[in-house]
């Protein structure tokens, strides 16, 4: 990976850590429950599917990176760059999030889900500063657009909080979102 892609990956991690903090902080107990809809998460939700989903991926990134590489599928990626970068801006798109990083109430309040998304995050950012390889050359399917290369992948994990933190505004903008 070069310089500049670790570092536009760097400073989206940083910029979206902040803006999700900023956004939980003083949140009362019923904020932090309050569903849009009942097939809608809430904000304590949102941040703990952030936790899991970064930990899921920086495992798979792991895994992928130590199978064989597949270079038949580079001529694909370039065509999916574009998509990559719009994940965290674009909420017109709406994704189903895989089993596995769906949240389930592991944490039992917000002090506790806040603990571990900044342990998570400084985890994530340790591990972008230190992964190395051909990471074009590894893939790995996401759930709308397919074979994604593990350094899409990176720019999708980073831009992740920031969707996420659309989500998070969206669900203080309804008009049923308790006052504090």
């Amino acid at each position: 990976m070069e310089p500049r892609e670790r570092q536009l990956i760097l400073d989206e991690l940083c910029a979206s850590r902040v803006r999700l903090l900023d956004l939980v902080v003083n949140l009362t107990p019923q904020q932090w429950t309050f569903r849009e809809a009942p097939d809608r998460w809430s904000i304590a939700e949102v941040l703990e599917h952030v936790i899991i989903f970064e930990n899921f991926l920086k495992g798979v990134i792991t895994r992928t990176l130590n199978e064989a590489p597949q270079p038949d599928k580079k001529p694909f990626a370039p065509a999916k760059e574009h998509h990559v970068f719009e994940i965290g801006t674009n909420r017109t798109t709406k994704f189903t999030a895989r089993e596995v990083t769906r949240p389930t109430g592991r944490f039992p309040g917000a002090a506790e889900i806040v603990a571990e998304f900044r342990k998570t995050r400084a985890e994530t950012v340790a591990f972008v500063e230190q992964i190395d390889g051909d990471l074009r050359s590894h893939f790995f399917a996401h759930v709308a657009l397919g074979d994604l290369d593990c350094y899409q992948w990176l720019v999708v994990l980073a831009q992740h909080g920031s969707r996420h933190a659309v989500q998070i505004e969206q669900i203080k903008a309804d008009p049923a979102y308790p006052t504090a």
